[in-house]
């Protein structure tokens, strides 16, 4: 005899986890599963060293989960993203512009966290709610669905039958896969270096990202590490740049490093391993099938830049909550996945496109294309209209 519940969520990855507590916040009955169980200590095997920011919208929905009271003590506002260009023959920062969130807001632009960090405390938050059966170690393997409800095969051999199907899985999604829904994929050949560091300058509660070629260099503002200011990087580069940096020792990775940082912060030093990283970008053909909904990575993966990843994911899980709090006798039905499509479709296509467009320009090798790039970061911040707009326009803001 199989499970039931309301909500099968396919994946336990941030997105997933936080998408179980709303879900379970919300009154539904959730069962989440995730193939493997989260690593929740930053020095683990697997650990997640990646950081996500989550933005003033996905803050508001991390509250009505439950979740942003045992997030708040570990989060590391971000009130100005800084724009660098690094593109002159000598590669000094040649033109240098903030976006200070309190020309839109009274509040920081978002908040950063560290990955494994988020799975520790809504792992915490799941074992609190009794709407919520959270089995990491299972994920799901086979769907089967009719006009009522979903039967789910899982891989420890058992079933599960719900209303409504989330596939919150990634980039390479077994429940899409079942559902037959095809992907159109982007491969940049680039590489995405994260880790995180110490350096004598503070950060202030700075994001800033340089661009030189390659692909950006982002600082991100962590807490002190053992005194001493420190920051999450993301160090996107070609393939073949990146895994000799890779294969580095840590003397010269932190001269190649401070080096691509220009020197912003002071010399940076390395305090946790390397991870790598392949960067591409990913659509889902369609959002829904029959009593499924793709959200996440499962539906779109973008480059990581302007801390768009999470919080298109978060707008995906804003849509689906919306509905299914408004018509809970339609929970998965025709119906809501139609409105759910059409909810995000435009939205998700402007985010993919548009950060595509600001990864290729991050690329650029040639130097009259970096120069003409240079001018255009001036330009758009100089005009102060330009500038709120896009400030806008990143985190959300209708």
């Amino acid at each position: 005899m199989a499970d039931t519940c309301d909500i099968l969520i396919s994946g336990g990855g941030v997105a997933g986890l936080t998408a179980a507590a709303a879900f379970g916040s919300a009154g539904f009955h959730v069962i989440c599963v995730d193939p493997a169980p989260p690593v929740t200590d930053r020095d683990a095997v697997g650990a997640d060293l990646r950081t996500t920011a989550i933005l003033q919208p996905g803050r508001a929905l991390m509250q009505e989960a439950g979740l942003w009271d045992q997030l708040a003590p570990f989060a590391m506002p971000l009130q100005v993203m800084r724009i660098v260009d690094a593109g002159g023959p000598d590669g000094a920062a040649r033109v240098i512009r903030d976006f200070d969130a309190a020309d839109i807001s009274d509040q920081p632009f978002g908040w950063n966290l560290p990955n494994w960090l988020l799975r520790r405390e809504m792992a915490s938050r799941l074992k609190d709610l009794g709407t919520v059966d959270f089995r990491p170690g299972t994920g799901t393997r086979t769907l089967t669905t009719r006009i009522d409800a979903a039967r789910v095969g899982l891989t420890d051999g058992t079933q599960v039958r719900a209303r409504l199907v989330v596939a919150a899985d990634g980039r390479g999604s077994p429940m899409r896969a079942a559902a037959g829904i095809g992907t159109r994929t982007t491969r940049y050949g680039q590489t995405a270096i994260v880790f995180a560091v110490t350096h004598p300058i503070a950060h202030q509660n700075v994001s800033t990202e340089i661009h030189r070629t390659g692909g950006p260099f982002t600082l991100v503002p962590l807490p002190d590490h053992n005194g001493q200011p420190s920051s999450a990087v993301v160090w996107m580069e070609d393939g073949r740049r990146a895994r000799s940096l890779m294969d580095m020792d840590v003397p010269s990775f932190e001269a190649a490093m401070t080096d691509r940082s220009t020197g912003l912060l002071g010399p940076l030093s390395l305090v946790t391993p390397r991870q790598a990283w392949p960067i591409i970008a990913q659509r889902a053909d369609r959002l829904t099938a029959q009593r499924l909904a793709l959200m996440a990575e499962a539906a779109h993966v973008i480059p990581p830049i302007g801390a768009q990843g999470l919080n298109m994911s978060l707008a995906d899980l804003q849509s689906l909550l919306d509905l299914a709090r408004a018509a809970p006798a339609e929970l998965g039905g025709a119906a809501m996945l139609d409105r759910y499509a059409r909810s995000r479709q435009r939205d998700i296509h402007l985010r993919v496109s548009g950060v595509d467009l600001l990864n290729r320009t991050s690329m650029l090798p040639f130097q009259p294309l970096k120069d003409l790039r240079a001018k255009g970061i001036a330009a758009l911040h100089d005009a102060a209209p330009v500038r709120r707009a896009l400030m806008q326009l990143g985190l959300g803001m209708k």
